[in-house]
């Protein structure tokens, strides 16, 4: 590996902390899915750092998994983006407590 784990898992720890944050501050559902998506990218790059480290290939089958379930949770959360986008005229997210239950 020509990368150090420690360098890795850094970065994938700092992917996930700024995703994390997106997530905690904005109001934007648009931004807020964003920072899923970076929080999902960072949990992946460091199963790839692991398995590359250990040499085993399920951490890298386990992020084509995780690929293929971040395309289904993107095209759900769109259409749901633009669904309420249509029906309340607005994105965000301190509008729609009362879906909360």
């Amino acid at each position: 590996m020509i990368v150090p784990l420690s360098h890795v898992l850094a970065f994938a720890g700092a992917m996930f902390f700024m995703g994390l944050a997106c997530v905690l501050t904005r109001r934007n559902l648009i931004m807020i899915l964003i920072g899923v998506e970076i929080m999902i990218n960072g949990a992946g790059l460091a199963l790839v750092g692991g398995s590359a480290f250990w040499q085993q290939v399920d951490g890298q089958v386990l992020v084509i998994l995780l690929m293929a379930l971040t395309s289904a949770e993107v095209s759900i959360s769109l259409a749901m983006v633009v669904y309420l986008q249509r029906s309340r005229g607005t994105l965000n997210a301190n509008r729609f407590k009362e879906m909360s239950g």
